[in-house]
């Protein structure tokens, strides 16, 4: 009896020492000094309950396209010519594809340091560890009256290139003196301003797990004057500020606000110029937003709600021993994301759920990072995954 009672309080020890210690440098906030989580609180019950669900899982009629050439491709576009889907991806690359004939080929970089380290790799595989030198372009968008791309990369901010592409260059590394850490997305109004978003000022791209689980308020909404060349912060404080769209009659920006769970809309014109309200809360995690040519709003759900991140976010100090706790990222990460699922919901003007479609179990589409909707087809990007996902919209006669 002494001896396993010896052995236990051995036994206790070493996982005691081994959680205090993490000796094999496991954890989510190896090396991390500041980490403050936040109170989140938690959404009531009916927003995940009574939402409207696609139980057909539409989604698995999607068709994976263009696997093996690529890892990441976030952010989907076509140009004023119909050329396209333009998208950028893992390598700090912004891709074109060119037909079945000739396929992709390299159209922009970001990054004025690239290296060998920065060569893409095959079979194509993420690569966090080099993305501050290689770039990662993420929300990508073309200005009508010039044909210019403009990127949003994570490490080197706002750039733009010329329509036959290249070397990119930057427009807004900084704003207010306050370095943009974690460019994201954006998008043009009527008149040629740009509406962007960082998604923090503390964590970078590489350690937007960090971000996520700080539940940290760093984030900003801003706007860019091409006419003044100055940029303003439009909305502060926010919890990883994601994708931006233009409503079609230019009066109002929605933006998807991450780790709220929610779009908000910013007014542009009218009686609430400069004021923001919500929009709508969802039941998960908005990635980007799109609007499609009828003026509806494609949100890209990057995961839905789960109870257990809901705890989370109720007790901060369970998200700190969360981040302390030995345990590799890709395992807390499935604790919050929950079973594999995709999910986009297509918005009227006025906030009403117009469309849900869903994968409910992953078997074809996960991880939906983006919707654009081109010629009755929907291009569904993922920052995750090796492909774009393809969607025919089905008409009046398929039905």
């Amino acid at each position: 009896m002494a001896a396993l009672t010896s052995f236990g309080f051995l036994l206790i020890a070493a996982a005691a020492w081994y959680v205090a210690t993490d000796p094999f440098q496991h954890s989510v906030g190896n090396g991390v000094k500041h980490f403050e989580p936040q109170y989140i609180a938690a959404p009531t019950y009916d927003i995940l309950q009574n939402f409207s669900r696609d139980t057909d899982s539409k989604l698995q009629k999607a068709e994976l396209k263009w696997r093996g050439e690529f890892w990441g491709p976030e952010s989907v576009t076509f140009d004023a010519r119909g050329r396209g889907p333009y998208t950028g991806i893992s390598d700090g690359r912004v891709m074109r594809y060119d037909g079945p004939e000739l396929g992709w080929s390299t159209f922009a970089y970001t990054s004025r340091n690239r290296s060998d380290i920065c060569t893409p790799k095959t079979p194509p595989a993420p690569d966090l560890a080099h993305e501050h030198i290689c770039g990662r372009p993420l929300g990508l968008r073309f200005e009508k009256k010039t044909g210019n791309l403009w990127i949003a990369d994570a490490y080197f901010g706002i750039l733009k290139v010329g329509p036959e592409g290249g070397q990119a260059e930057p427009v807004i590394t900084e704003i207010d003196g306050i370095p943009m850490r974690f460019s994201n997305d954006l998008d043009f109004d009527e008149d040629g301003v740009l509406y962007f978003t960082d998604s923090s000022t503390k964590w970078s791209r590489r350690q937007f797990f960090l971000s996520i689980l700080e539940a940290e308020d760093t984030g900003r909404f801003l706007k860019y004057d091409p006419k003044t060349k100055e940029p303003t912060v439009l909305i502060k404080n926010l919890r990883f500020p994601n994708g931006v769209a233009v409503s079609k009659d230019g009066s109002f920006v929605v933006l998807c606000e991450t780790r709220g769970g929610r779009l908000l809309r910013y007014w542009l014109k009218g009686e609430k110029k400069g004021t923001h309200e919500m929009f709508a809360l969802l039941p998960g995690w908005p990635d980007n937003v799109r609007r499609n040519p009828n003026g509806d709003f494609w949100v890209a759900i990057h995961a839905l709600r789960t109870t257990g991140d809901m705890y989370f976010g109720m007790f901060p100090w369970l998200r700190y021993l969360a981040v302390r706790f030995p345990v590799p990222q890709k395992y807390l990460y499935k604790l919050f994301t929950g079973r594999l699922h995709a999910m986009v919901i297509r918005y009227g003007p006025d906030g009403s759920i117009k469309e849900v479609l869903e994968d409910q179990t992953g078997k074809v589409v996960q991880f939906v990072s983006e919707v654009e909707e081109h010629d009755g087809k929907l291009y569904l990007g993922s920052v995750l995954l090796p492909h774009l996902a393809v969607y025919t919209i089905p008409t009046s006669s398929d039905s």
